[in-house]
């Protein structure tokens, strides 16, 4: 019997500028809110057609890596544009209304990684890490609890003041204080009841039922960068999601 061999992998060609692209963001050659060369440079650049490149520049924009701005050329994309600020939040009111939400800052202390979030972050178990609790208020009403845990390797000098004085997302804050750009994140989610101090920071009584987040976050590269654990209030909220 003749053994039939697997077919040879083959990645089409705007795939592999798309990677070379994505490596270049990685090693920080392009910043977020910078212009990337043109269509034409980045085309002679990589020895290909024009046409492979803005196909590859497409699929980038179509992942909000990049961002097209007709007239002007093609940026990296920025958690400091105001349309990209909030991307993640997916928590909105039930009317349909859109909301920002005013973060207040509760806590920021060290820790070492568990080992379930040892394994999300991708570093050791008993890593330093900093843990940071907030709640998230819509018009004066919490609600969300938030509780974040970040790799402190990555994040050194993490302290309440400059997370205070930085007024933008909690992404935003990653990328201009640490150049660290999120740019997907995958989350599970799963129904809760209040504890006494989930209960305390959302004004709601303990027992009432929360929708609870999990969420890992990770810029270029597939890195881990976040985890985080999100406790929602959904009396007049629900978590919305567009699916493509």
């Amino acid at each position: 019997m003749t053994e039939t061999l697997p077919p040879p992998s083959f990645r089409p060609l705007y795939e592999q500028i798309k990677i070379l692209i994505t490596q270049s963001l990685v090693a920080g050659e392009w910043k977020p809110g910078e212009a990337i060369p043109s269509e034409v440079e980045l085309a002679a650049r990589f020895r290909v057609s024009q046409g492979t490149v803005r196909k590859a520049i497409d699929e980038l924009a179509s992942e909000h890596i990049l961002v097209r701005r007709q007239g002007k050329g093609t940026y990296v994309a920025s958690h400091s544009e105001p349309s990209y600020q909030y991307r993640f939040l997916r928590v909105m009111p039930d009317s349909g209304e859109k909301l920002h939400p005013h973060s207040v800052l509760v806590d920021v202390r060290k820790g070492r990684a568990s080992a379930e979030i040892a394994r999300a972050l991708a570093i050791k178990a008993a890593s330093p890490v900093h843990v940071i609790l907030r709640v998230l208020e819509f018009r004066g009403r919490p609600l969300i609890l938030d509780e974040m845990v970040l790799a402190a390797s990555r994040f050194p000098g993490l302290t309440v003041p400059k997370l205070e004085e930085y007024k933008g997302s909690m992404y935003s804050f990653y990328e201009a204080v640490y150049g660290l750009r999120m740019i997907r994140a995958e989350e599970r989610i799963r129904a809760v009841a209040a504890d006494a101090g989930a209960a305390a920071h959302l004004r709601v009584v303990p027992g009432t039922p929360l929708l609870c987040v999990d969420r890992i976050a990770f810029t270029y590269g597939d890195m881990p960068v976040e985890w985080r654990r999100g406790l929602c209030v959904t009396d007049g909220f629900s978590y919305f999601n567009e699916l493509a």
